[in-house]
C-alpha cells in the first residue's frame, strides 16, 4: 500500500471517534434514568451509588490502565479497554436493580478509563511538542462531541426500541471501531509501513531533541516523588469533578429543575457540549499559537489554564441564578468551554514533564486523583440538591481556584524533569 500523508492526524481522528463512542456509552444511563427509574422503582440516591461505583472502577483503572498501556502499547491497550467497556454497555440490557446496574457500571468504568492515559500516550508517540496540545484538544473534543450526539441519539433510540435494545446497539459501536483501529494503527511512527519519510522525520526528530540527555526511565515511586507530578494530581482532583457534575447530573438537573422528559432532555442536553467541543479545540490551538509567537512553553500552558478558569468561575455562579432552561444550558456551555480550555492543557502536562513510559503512568495517576474528587462530589450531590441546585453550582465554583492554583504551586517552571540532578 502507498504511504499515507499526515498519518498522525488519522490516528488522532480514530482516538477522537472512540472517545465519542465512550461518551455516548457513559451518558446513556443518565439520559434514560428518569424513565428507567420509574419502570424499576429506583431513587436518585441509588443512582448516586451506581455512579460512585462507576467512578471507583474508573479511578482504579486510570492508574492500572496507564501502566498496562506502557507495557503492551497503545494499539493493544485500546483493544483491551474497548472490549471491556463495550461488552459491559451491552449487558446493561440485563440489569434489573441497583446491584446489577452497579456491576455493569463498574466494568464499564474500568474499561472506559483506559481511553484517557491511552490517548495521552498516543499523542506523545505521534505528535511533536508544539502540536500535542492541539492533538489533546482534538481528542478532548471527542468527549464533547459524544456528549452532543448522546442526548438526541439516545432519546431517538429509546423512543424507537426502548432502553434495553438501546444499550445493546451502543455496545456494538465500540466493537466495530476496532476494525479500522487495528488496520490503520499498525505500529509506532518509527516502524509504521504507511508513514511518509517526511512525517516520520518530523515526528522522530522532535522526539530525539525532546529525549536528548533525558533517557532515564523512572519508577512509579520516583515519578510520585516529583513536585511537578503533583501539579497534575492536585489540579485534576479539583477540576475534573466540574466536568462530571454535568456528565452525571445534567439530564437529572433538567428533569428536576424544569420537569423535562427524555424527549425534552434530548432537545436541550446537547447544547452545553457544543461549548465544550469548541473549548477543547480552542484550548489546544491557543497554547500552540502563543508558542509559535515566541512564548515559552511554561507561559503559554499556564496562560491557557488561567484563561479557562476565568471563564468557568463566573459562569458557574451565574448558572445558580438561571431561571429558564435556555439560559441554564447556555451558561453551562460557557462553563464547559472554559473547563476544556484548562483541562486540555493540564492533561498535556505529563508529556511536558516526562518522556517515554512515564507519560502514561503520570496521566493514569492523574486520572485516579480526578476520579477520587468525582467520587466525593457525586456522593454529596443528592444531599445538597434536596431543596435547590444552587449549592451544586457554588460547589463547582469553589473548585475552580483550587484547581488552577495547584498548577502554579506544584509545577514550578514547566519543562522536562531532570531526574539525574534531583
Amino acid at each position: 500500500m502507498k504511504n499515507i500523508k499526515n498519518l498522525r492526524w488519522w490516528i488522532i481522528i480514530l482516538v477522537a471517534i472512540i472517545t465519542i463512542i465512550n461518551y455516548i456509552d457513559r451518558g446513556a444511563l443518565s439520559i434514560m434514568w428518569p424513565e428507567i427509574s420509574k419502570e424499576l422503582g429506583m431513587t436518585k440516591e441509588e443512582y448516586s451509588f451506581i455512579a460512585i461505583l462507576f467512578t471507583i472502577a474508573y479511578a482504579v483503572s486510570q492508574s492500572v490502565s496507564g501502566k498496562i498501556y506502557d507495557w503492551i502499547g497503545t494499539r493493544l491497550g485500546f483493544v483491551m479497554s474497548v472490549v471491556i467497556w463495550s461488552v459491559s454497555e451491552a449487558l446493561h440490557a440485563l440489569a434489573r436493580g441497583v446491584l446489577s446496574f452497579s456491576v455493569v457500571r463498574f466494568f464499564l468504568g474500568f474499561g472506559e478509563a483506559g481511553n484517557w492515559p491511552g490517548a495521552t500516550k498516543s499523542n506523545a508517540e505521534w505528535f511533536p511538542v508544539k502540536e500535542r496540545a492541539l492533538a489533546q484538544g482534538i481528542f478532548n473534543s471527542g468527549a464533547s462531541i459524544g456528549s452532543i450526539i448522546s442526548p438526541p441519539l439516545i432519546a431517538f433510540l429509546y423512543l424507537w426500541v426502548g432502553w434495553k435494545i438501546t444499550f445493546i446497539i451502543l455496545g456494538v459501536l465500540g466493537i466495530l471501531w476496532l476494525v479500522p483501529w487495528l488496520i490503520i494503527n499498525k505500529a509506532l511512527p518509527a516502524k509504521h509501513p504507511w508513514i511518509t519519510e517526511e512525517e516520520k522525520e518530523y515526528i522522530l526528530s522532535d522526539q530525539r531533541e525532546e529525549n536528548m540527555g533525558n533517557d532515564y526511565n523512572p519508577s512509579w515511586l520516583e515519578i510520585m516523588k516529583q513536585k511537578e507530578s503533583w501539579s497534575v494530581l492536585a489540579s485534576r482532583f479539583f477540576l475534573d469533578p466540574i466536568w462530571w457534575l454535568f456528565v452525571f447530573w445534567l439530564p437529572i438537573y433538567l428533569a428536576d429543575k424544569f420537569g423535562f422528559n427524555i424527549k425534552q432532555i434530548g432537545l436541550f442536553a446537547w447544547v452545553p457540549y457544543v461549548g465544550a467541543a469548541s473549548g477543547a479545540i480552542f484550548g489546544g490551538w491557543i497554547a500552540g499559537f502563543w508558542m509559535k509567537r515566541g512564548w515559552e512553553l511554561n507561559k503559554a500552558r499556564k496562560a491557557a489554564i488561567v484563561l479557562g478558569g476565568l471563564i468557568m468561575l463566573p459562569s458557574l455562579l451565574l448558572t445558580a441564578l438561571a431561571a429558564t432552561p435556555i439560559i441554564a444550558v447556555l451558561l453551562i456551555a460557557l462553563i464547559l468551554f472554559g473547563f476544556q480550555v484548562a483541562i486540555g492543557n493540564i492533561q498535556t502536562l505529563p508529556s511536558d514533564f516526562f518522556t517515554g513510559k512515564s507519560v502514561g503512568s503520570l496521566a493514569g495517576a492523574g486520572g485516579t486523583t480526578a476520579a477520587i474528587g468525582v467520587i466525593l462530589t457525586t456522593y454529596v450531590v443528592p444531599l445538597i440538591t434536596r431543596e435547590s441546585y444552587t449549592p451544586f453550582f457554588v460547589m463547582g465554583a469553589l473548585l475552580v481556584p483550587l484547581g488552577i492554583l495547584s498548577v502554579f504551586v506544584f509545577s514550578g517552571k514547566i519543562r522536562k524533569v531532570d531526574f539525574k540532578h534531583k
